[in-house]
């Protein structure tokens, strides 16, 4: 099924609707079509090198429009007013995704946010998942769409300039080794900015406890009366007498 379905995708490469091809299964991919639309996109920069940038803008164009559509099927499709999953949501728990994957990407939002919107977009990993959890857990929409641009348009742009650069003998190295580069080059775009973050974090701690530690927290003095009732008048001692 998914080889017919992989040919069939090439198969729009030697049409001359190929672009529209291209624009609709970017679409697709970000919220239901099960493969990614860099099959099409390398077969048609390599068919036609000096549109590659323009294949690169039409697929990341498609892919962010189909973003915004898997963020509004979780936002607005997936829980019924009745608090239970609508026909959508149950047709993706039985057939796509289970709903345990969804809860675990919901408490990667908590903690991540734009980096795992950046993961997904720019890694293998399914990046409708991620659209349509985005939509469910109600993350930052602007936030949500800007992680999008950035991590699709560097993956597809890094596709098509590499095909622009080197042409067909590129192909190889792009479906062999460009999945674990894109991945690694993640995790350390993402160890990067946590070390900065980590930095930045304990210079502003380390000040603070500077400022805490040279800070004197000065008691009040409380005035205290006299009352020639409490004055204790001492007798002389024998032995002085």
């Amino acid at each position: 099924m998914v080889k017919k379905l992989y040919d069939w995708v090439l198969s729009w490469s030697g049409s001359r609707w190929g672009w529209i091809a291209l624009f609709v299964i970017a679409l697709f991919e970000a919220s239901w079509f099960p493969l990614p639309p860099d099959i099409l996109l390398i077969a048609l920069c390599l068919g036609a090198t000096k549109k590659s940038f323009h294949f690169a803008s039409l697929c990341l164009v498609g892919s962010i429009l189909g973003a915004m559509l898997g963020y509004a099927i979780g936002h607005f499709l997936w829980i019924a007013p009745d608090g239970e999953p609508t026909g959508v949501a149950t047709f993706f728990y039985d057939h796509v995704f289970s709903v345990e994957s969804f809860n675990n990407v919901g408490n990667l939002y908590d903690k991540y946010n734009f980096w795992i919107v950046f993961t997904a977009g720019f890694t293998p990993l399914p990046f409708k998942l991620f659209t349509i959890a985005g939509g469910m857990f109600d993350i930052n929409f602007l936030m949500f769409v800007i992680a999008s641009i950035v991590s699709r348009g560097l993956r597809f742009f890094l596709i098509g300039g590499l095909i622009w650069k080197f042409g067909a003998p590129i192909k190889v190295f792009i479906d062999k080794y460009f999945n674990l580069l894109a991945s690694l080059f993640t995790l350390m775009l993402i160890g990067f900015t946590a070390l900065a973050l980590w930095l930045f974090g304990s210079g502003e701690e380390s000040t603070e406890e500077v400022a805490s530690s040279t800070t004197e927290v000065v008691a009040p003095i409380e005035e205290k009366t006299t009352n020639s009732n409490d004055i204790e008048i001492i007798e002389p001692c024998d032995t002085l007498r």
